[in-house]
């Protein structure tokens, strides 16, 4: 049996349905089940090894308000430290191995220097962490937390997630499109826009592999579609392919600007990109390009 957490979330739901498709057995939760409270974990935990074997935990539960948390931090900690570090300790309790999901945010983004590239590489898992703002610093000790308290744990960390069932960057950029004649996008930004689809089948290829007798190493992987571009490139493919699809019905101007024209609270990483070989390899993936993934999205909005 397979316990995910989170499973009202964009990428939660995303699993619950390929579960569900494929035929595994799992129950989920969400909020009705308080992370932040060891025995609610507890009593459920042991509420379903009393009916089946639990043998997999998937956390997509996670504090993800990124300015907000700087006035909230407790708030952010208590779910995704704290929280985390419960989750781990009872998938350890219930003899279960736990997948975490975490995020680009542990890095500050400003990449790792390739002389060969004259310029940044995309982060590796070993790569040194050094997040920027309350929320990155939550996730990384949240990451540490989780493999002190499982050793059968693996993190995967992803970045500019989008998807169909929550708030997210591509259902933004179509609602200020069909309202304003003009929209301005940051360009000094770059990373990977991420499909939530295509994680839930990462996700699901982690379980089936192990669950099969393949030999995944414990520990920190990174996932997101192929291919990078910045947030004004990525928004103009939001337009461009949503005219053609028909989801937009009027023209609108996409502009470019810098992040300082939209001041936050939190500085937004200026580069995203990570690289994927491990998970490649352990997996076998063949991992969809950005732009292709983007093109069956919007086309399933149709």
């Amino acid at each position: 049996m397979l316990w995910l957490i989170g499973n009202k979330g964009m990428l939660g739901t995303e699993i619950s349905r390929l579960l569900e498709k494929r035929g595994i057995p799992f129950t989920g939760t969400d909020r009705e089940v308080d992370i932040t409270d060891p025995a609610a974990l507890a009593a459920r935990a042991a509420s379903i090894r009393g009916a089946a074997s639990l043998s997999w935990i998937v956390n997509c539960a996670a504090y993800t308000a990124v300015d907000r948390a700087e006035d909230d931090g407790e708030a952010c900690r208590r779910l995704n430290v704290l929280g985390a570090a419960n989750i781990a300790k009872t998938a350890g309790d219930s003899g279960a191995r736990l997948i975490h999901i975490s995020t680009d945010y542990v890095f500050d983004g400003k990449g790792v220097y390739d002389e060969s590239l004259r310029g940044p590489r995309p982060y590796r898992e070993d790569d040194q962490t050094n997040p920027v703002g309350v929320y990155g610093l939550a996730k990384r000790d949240g990451e540490n937390a989780v493999l002190e308290n499982n050793g059968e744990t693996y993190i995967i960390r992803t970045a500019w997630l989008y998807g169909r069932y929550g708030g997210n960057f591509v259902h933004t950029m179509l609602r200020l499109m069909k309202e304003r004649d003009t929209v301005k996008v940051v360009n000094d930004q770059r990373g990977s826009p991420t499909w939530a689809f295509d994680l839930a089948g990462a996700v699901l290829a982690l379980v089936n592999t192990v669950d099969g007798g393949g030999k995944v190493p414990f520990g920190i992987y990174h996932y997101t579609n192929e291919g990078n571009i910045s947030w004004f490139d990525f928004a103009g493919e939001i337009y461009s392919r949503s005219r053609r699809l028909g989801l937009l019905s009027r023209d609108c101007a996409v502009q470019p600007c810098t992040s300082a024209e939209f001041p936050a609270r939190v500085t937004r990483p200026e580069y995203s990109v990570l690289d994927k070989a491990k998970i490649r390899s352990a997996l076998g993936l063949a991992i969809p390009e950005w732009n292709k993934s983007l093109e069956k999205y919007l086309a399933e909005m149709n």
